[in-house]
Formats: structure tokens, C-alpha cells, sequence
């Protein structure tokens, strides 16, 4: 449930008639030349009635060569060199009579002359990229004034051309009909389509023509520039999560044209790698029978358990009736707000049980009833009372409590599409969301995080944490889609837009690596780049040091929530099945733990003998967080060894305290001893979800 998005217009299905996608940096990184859409669009390609047109700044040969190669999928139409030529590709012919139009007031030894006298760095582009209509050329970090300068000199010269520029660094110099929008206008009126019809896609400034077309619909992919991004705020466009292909994708899937089962198809097969391979062999000598029945009867009693936690209020961290309340554990019998989310995102396939649903709804309620004045959601309520605490465990303000509630209500809304509910909070969400990015007191988009200030309370993360910037990611884009879902599309572009500010500073700040070059450093950590490559997001940095540490749950999400692609992913999960995170339990939250001795032992982690080595959050196991791990191995691609991790995650729940499949809170980290309360929301909730995940169960 952690890559949803709005469910499709249906009105979209059977009017989009034609694709005009550009290539490079939409649908493959240009570098690289690698991206997912070829193998996604051939699978699917017989299903669909559209036209599928590439609209480039690439010439025809360039781009043929691209399809010879496998590397893009045949089009039926190419539209080249920035709306300069226009191939039919089914016939292997060039539209000629497109190029009658071009001809008026195009001069190439004017042209040449004026570029000369720029008085600004310039450099032409390869021939590759130049023809009879088109001019290239290198001109970086030019101002908006140099380029009207240009336009008007060729004014002067009683010339009327097209000045193209983009990505800060690209110069086009085209006749003055020439753009992607008109050439795409031009053959819409060949094909008697309308511009309706159209569904554009791309990542810069020449692409902005295609979005300017009357009531077209567009796909604006995650890396793509800030030009384009002002451009197409104020129009009806789907912001996508993914870059390059990935984003297209996932506007195909918003836009009807591809099924949400696409999604499934995986760019790499992983099952050759060592330590997987090692994997899979244990899982060959495993029972398939008995362990599909154990994990089937798992998810009857997960619902059994959740059902405990109902309450007029919402979902109780706990089943009351069956933990007896002794000093602080009193606070177990409340609505929590990172619980009730997680445990509300986790029930989300139960949504037809109108008890679930019904607590589902009044958990969002409760705790917005409760929000302050500043805007912060309350890190619980207590049920007997209805009474706020803001401050949660030790007296720290729980941070990360307010970015699950947006999560969740984003997740709540977009399955129940209860758009007058949405309406009704928006302006609470809108606080709440304000009072967040305050806590970037810095403007590097990151948030500054308390000691043992999100879910592992007691426990001494600080400063920026990885596990909170990457909800924080998620945030923004969940709060983006909600105002998407409420028509306000230029405040939604501008922070699913800054949320990829963050997925960046994320990459840069969590990832050391010996790649990164010195000058583009901004962290501390960054610039020990030296010690090494790490093949996982670290844990945790500061201005001045950082911890080398891995945080499974903050690793898992950053995978589940798009931060990182599945290359990256793919080298976390071979580090960590390396480790043993997940042996011979389900995983546990952190690796290595913290020792006595270790610098960062902190005196407090025996209060309550809690966080002493593989206790609680010092590598302690949490089955909610097996939850998200089997649908992070799941979305690797590697479904068999996801079953093999629900299969032990069904045994951990089914350990008690005093009797069968009580899902505890946690279990120890060696032992797998459940410890913690009976009947926990978060466990039930998030095994249930993996189950659905694997399509193991079917949403009923």
C-alpha cells in the first residue's frame, strides 16, 4: 500500500489517442541510455490503441539507431531536431510536406553570423544534433535577459526564429514555427486527432511547447527542470515519484494507459547473486504446503488481533482489554499517531470490513480534533478520556508522528476517494505540514531531529536521521497529491517538486561513495569520502560527524517510498541478508547494535532494560517492521524469498506471552523471545498488508 497513487480518471482511458514523449532524461537517462519503459511498453504495447510518438531535439538517424539497438521501442511516429522534422516511421518516410512550412524567414548564414557575435561562451553541439533546420550549441548558465538579447537581435535582422533554450545549458536556434508543440499540432491535424487526445511527457524547457497545447494532458518525470516545473505548475499535469522512465511509467499507470500490474515488471533479475542464490537454495528444502498454511492462518488471526484494538477513538497502540495498565504503560491505551497511522496504512485492504473502516476514519479524526494551535498532531490521545500528549516518551516531541498521519490520510483518501473529507482537514494537513518544515531550520531540506525524537524513542539518533527524511520525502509528495486531488495543482507541483530537492539531499547526505566528486560535498559525511563506499543509507549525520550504522526500517522505506531505484535497493538488501539482519528471525531494526563501550552508548538505554544490545530498538524484532521488509523483498522481484520472510514472521507473531499468535511488539533480537504487549496494532496490521502485498490473500 506504500506506492499508491490517485486512481485513474476514467474519463482518461478511452481518450488519449497519442503519445508524445520526449527521450532523453524522459524516457532513458541520457548518459546511460538506461530506463525501463522499453521493456514495460513492449509487454504491454498490444493491449493499448494508442500512437506512440517520440518528440526529441535528437535527429531521425540518432533516434533510429536507438530503436535498432533495443534501446527504445519502435514508435509510429518520431518528430526530430525540436520539432524540426517529422518521420512516419511505419512507412520509413520523412512527412515532407511538413517541412513546406519551415521554410519561410530561415537563413543558416544569418543565423551563424549573429551567434558569432554573442558576447557569451558558445560552442556548437556535434553535427549529430544539427541539420538544414535545426542550430545547436553549448551555452551555459545563460540569464533570461542574455537569451531575450539574442531573440531581439534576430528581430533587428528582420528574422523571426525560434530562441530554444534549456537544462541551463542547451541553445536551439530553429524556424519560427518550430517547437515540439506546433510539429506535434501539425500531425494531430494530419491524424484528425485533437490535442485532447494527447498524452506528453518530458524533463525540460524545449518540452514545454508540448505542454502548452489546449487541455493536453502531461507527465512531468521527477528529474526534471526547474523551467519546466514553473511552466506546467498552473496546468492539470501528474508530477510524477519516478525519473526518467519510472515517472512515465507511473503516469501511464495514472492515466489509464497501462495496468497498475505493470509496476511488477523489474529491471534486473537478482537470483544469480551469491548471497540470494544461497537464499533460495534454503528456501528449496522448505515445506511450500505447510508453510502457506501457516502463514494463511496467520492472517485470520492478525485480523482477530486487530479487531482487539478498536476503540471508539481509533486503533489503540494495544488491545486494553488484554494488557493490564502498570506505571508509564498506562500511555499503551491510547490513539498514537505513528501506531494508528502505520496500523491504519497496514488495515487498508480490510477497508470493505465497516468496523475497520469505521476506526480507520475515526484514528485520522481523533488525532486532528487534537492538533495544536502551532499545527502539531499530538503524539497520543488517551482513550479513557480523550485527553492530548504532545510530548510523547521521555518528554521529546516525537517528530515523525505528524509525517505518518500525512501519509496516512494521503493513503486513506486515495483508496476511499473521499475527496469531502479531505476538503474537510486540508487546512489542519496545511499546519501540520507547516509546523514540519520548520523543523528544517537551515532550508537544506532536511529536518533537524531531536535526540531519540521519532519512533525509537530512547534511543540516540539526533540531528539529521534517515528514517525521518525519508517520510519526510514521502510527506511531501503524499500532501502534493492530496491538493492534486483537490484541483490546487500549482501549490501541489511546488511540493511534489521540493520533494525531489529532498530525495537529492537524501542521495547526497546518506550515501558516501568514493564516485562523488570533492566539490559536490555539503555534509560532513560526504566529505569523509575517503573511509569508503557504504552499500546502504547510513543511519544518521550532523554537521560535524555521522554513524556508519544501518538502519533497516529507514533503508526499507527509502526502497518502498521511491527515494532510491532498485539498484541501489539490490545493494542494501545483499549487505543486509550479508549481515544476518534477518537470521534466524525476522529482521531486526538496526545493525550492528550498540554496546557498552560503543561511542554511541548512551547511559539512558537501561532505563527499564530496554535498549541494552538486541533489546527494543538496539536491534530488537519488530514484526510491523517485517512487514514493510517482506514487501521490500517483494518489490525486488524476489517473491519466493518475500514468502520464505512472511513464513518466519508468521512464527514470531505466532510466539506469545501466554498463549498462540498474540503479535507482540517485539521479540528479542537473538532469541526471538516475544517481549512487549500482547496484541499489538502495528504488528497485526502490517502483516496483514504483506499478505496482500505477495498476493497471497486477495483484497475482498
Amino acid at each position: 500500500m506504500l506506492f499508491l497513487h490517485m486512481d485513474t480518471e476514467l474519463t482518461n482511458k478511452g481518450l488519449v489517442k497519442l503519445l508524445s514523449f520526449d527521450i532523453d532524461n524522459t524516457l532513458i537517462d541520457f548518459h546511460t541510455l538506461k530506463g525501463n519503459f522499453t521493456k514495460i511498453w513492449k509487454t504491454y504495447k498490444d493491449q493499448t490503441e494508442v500512437l506512440l510518438t517520440y518528440n526529441t531535439g535528437r535527429l531521425i538517424d540518432d533516434v533510429k539507431n536507438l530503436i535498432e539497438k533495443g534501446v527504445l521501442p519502435e514508435p509510429d511516429y518520431i518528430i526530430s531536431g525540436v520539432g524540426t522534422h517529422i518521420y512516419d516511421y511505419k512507412n520509413k518516410c520523412v512527412v515532407k510536406e511538413f517541412n513546406d512550412v519551415l521554410e519561410d524567414g530561415w537563413d543558416i548564414k544569418t543565423i551563424e553570423g549573429i551567434v558569432q557575435n554573442i558576447e557569451h561562451p558558445i560552442s556548437e553541439q556535434p553535427l549529430r544534433f544539427q541539420h538544414s533546420f535545426k542550430r545547436s550549441y553549448f551555452f551555459y548558465d545563460a540569464m533570461p535577459e542574455l537569451i531575450s538579447g539574442i531573440e531581439e537581435d534576430f528581430a533587428n535582422a528582420n528574422m523571426h526564429i525560434n530562441v530554444v533554450y534549456s537544462g541551463s545549458k542547451f541553445l536551439d536556434i530553429l524556424p519560427k514555427w518550430a517547437n515540439k508543440g506546433n510539429a506535434l499540432q501539425w500531425l494531430l491535424k494530419k491524424l484528425n486527432l485533437k490535442s485532447s487526445n494527447v498524452l506528453v511527457a518530458g524533463d525540460s524547457g524545449n518540452d514545454s511547447a508540448m505542454f502548452d497545447l489546449e487541455d493536453v494532458k502531461g507527465i512531468v518525470v521527477a528529474n526534471a527542470h526547474e523551467e519546466l516545473y514553473k511552466f506546467t505548475k498552473y496546468r492539470q499535469i501528474y508530477h510524477a515519484e519516478g525519473n526518467h522512465g519510472d515517472g512515465v511509467i507511473e503516469g501511464l499507470i495514472y492515466y489509464g494507459i497501462l495496468p497498475k500490474e505493470s509496476l511488477d515488471i523489474k529491471e534486473k533479475n537478482h537470483s544469480e547473486d551469491f548471497f540470494i542464490q544461497q537464499e533460495l537454495n534454503n528456501i528449496a528444502s522448505e515445506d511450500e504446503d505447510e508453510k502457506m498454511a501457516l502463514i494463511k492462518k496467520g492472517y485470520k488471526k492478525a485480523i482477530e488481533a486487530l479487531k482487539k484494538n478498536i476503540t471508539p477513538l481509533g486503533f489503540s497502540a494495544c488491545s486494553i482489554k488484554d494488557n493490564e495498565p502498570s506505571g508509564t504503560d498506562e500511555n499503551y491505551h491510547s490513539v498514537w499517531a505513528r501506531d494508528g497511522a502505520i496500523t491504519l496504512i497496514g488495515s487498508l485492504p480490510l477497508i470493505r470490513d465497516k468496523d475497520i473502516h469505521q476506526c480507520q476514519r475515526q484514528t485520522l479524526i481523533t488525532l486532528f480534533e487534537h492538533i495544536s494551535r502551532n499545527g502539531q498532531i499530538p503524539s497520543n490521545v488517551r482513550i479513557k478520556d480523550n485527553v492530548p500528549d504532545y510530548s510523547g516518551v521521555g518528554g521529546i516531541c516525537s517528530i515523525d508522528s505528524g509525517i505518518w498521519v500525512i501519509i496516512a490520510f494521503y493513503e486513506y483518501v486515495n483508496v476511499t476517494k473521499d475527496i469531502k473529507f479531505l476538503r474537510q482537514y486540508i487546512s489542519d494537513i496545511k499546519e501540520t505540514m507547516r509546523w514540519l518544515g520548520a523543523h528544517d531550520s537551515n532550508n537544506d531540506a532536511l529536518l533537524e531531529i531531536p535526540e531519540a525524537g521519532d519512533w525509537t524513542d530512547l534511543f540516540g539518533g539526533s540531528y539529521n536521521i534517515l528514517y525521518d527524511e525519508i517520510l519526510w520525502y514521502r510527506a511531501n509528495v503524499c500532501f502534493g497529491r492530496m491538493l492534486e486531488m483537490l484541483g490546487d495543482y500549482e501549490e501541489a507541483g511546488e511540493y511534489i517538486r521540493w520533494s525531489q530537492v529532498i530525495k537529492k539531499e537524501i542521495l547526497q547526505n546518506f550515501w558516501p561513495s568514493t564516485q562523488q566528486k570533492l566539490f559536490q560535498s555539503v555534509s560532513f559525511a560526504e566529505r569523509q569520502f575517503t573511509l569508503g563506499d557504504t552499500s546502504y543509507l547510513i543511519a544518521q549525520t550532523t554537521p560535524f560527524d555521522f554513524s556508519w550504522r544501518c538502519d533497516v526500517f529507514g533503508n526499507v522505506l527509502a526502497f518502498l517510498h521511491g527515494t532510491i531505484d532498485a539498484e541501489k535497493a539490490h545493494k542494501t538488501f545483499k549487505f543486509m541478508l550479508g549481515s544476518g539482519v534477518n537470521d534466524p528471525f525476522p529482521v531486526s531494526n538496526v545493525y550492528p547494535v550498540v554496546t557498552p563501550g560503543d561511542p554511541d552508548w548512551k547511559p539512558y538505554y537501561t532505563v527499564n532494560l530496554l535498549n541494552i544490545p538486541n533489546h527494543y530498538h538496539n536491534g530488537g524484532i519488530w514484526p510491523f517492521v517485517g512487514g514493510f521488509w517482506v514487501k521490500f523483498i517483494n518489490k525486488l522481484g524476489l517473491k519466493d524469498v518475500a514468502v520464505s520472510e512472511l513464513h518466519k514472521l508468521a512464527l514470531i507473531n505466532k510466539e506469545g506471552l501466554v498463549e498462540p499468535w498474540e503479535f507482540t511488539e517485539w521479540a528479542h533480537g537473538t532469541t526471538g523471545k516475544a517481549m512487549g504487549k500482547a496484541y499489538q496494532a502495528w504488528s497485526a496490521a502490517q502483516y496483514i498488508s504483506a499478505c496482500h502485498d505477495l498476493k497471497i490473500i486477495n483484497n475482498h
